[in-house]
């Protein structure tokens, strides 16, 4: 019994986010629809900042929604949207940045850290000692060494 209880939970639960887009939203026409939902996706709630307005049961996010498929009712362009959305909120709004002067630290940084990461895994092996450095056996030690080594044969042989 409260296995199933917790599988409906679960079933609930994990569909959470498919209601974000309520149906007195939704645009008449299908192509509209998938063009409003597409670009959605591609803009972050101000208040949740982690998911897309389609995702976002906020307030904001709504009236977000309700402004995307406005501007694609009235014959705006992916881009223009888009642009009009940017102007509003600044860049933040984008789930993914633009390719741009003022964000390229933002796209170069994982390049240039994982370039540093290499850079200092190499000259951590090249400052690495290599072959023997310490003091070499004395004779007392080597006879020792040899009188060790012939007793572990001898009992690995038994």
């Amino acid at each position: 019994m409260i296995r199933r209880l917790v599988f409906v939970l679960f079933l609930m639960l994990s569909a959470w986010p498919a209601f974000a887009v309520n149906p007195d939203e939704v645009l008449a026409d299908p192509a509209l629809e998938a063009r409003a939902r597409a670009l959605s996706a591609q803009l972050r709630c101000m208040v949740c900042q982690n998911q897309s307005i389609d995702d976002s049961n906020a307030e904001l996010a709504k009236d977000l929604r309700l402004l995307v498929r406005e501007r694609i009712a009235n014959g705006d362009s992916d881009a223009a949207v888009i642009d009009y959305v940017v102007s509003r909120y600044g860049e933040f709004v984008l789930l993914k940045p633009r390719f741009e002067t003022k964000t390229l630290i933002l796209w170069g940084a994982p390049v240039i850290l994982l370039l540093a990461g290499v850079a200092a895994m190499l000259t951590a092996v090249r400052r690495r000692p290599t072959g023997f450095t310490g003091t070499p056996l004395t004779e007392e030690e080597k006879v020792r060494l040899a009188a060790t080594l012939s007793e572990t044969e001898q009992d690995s042989s038994r």
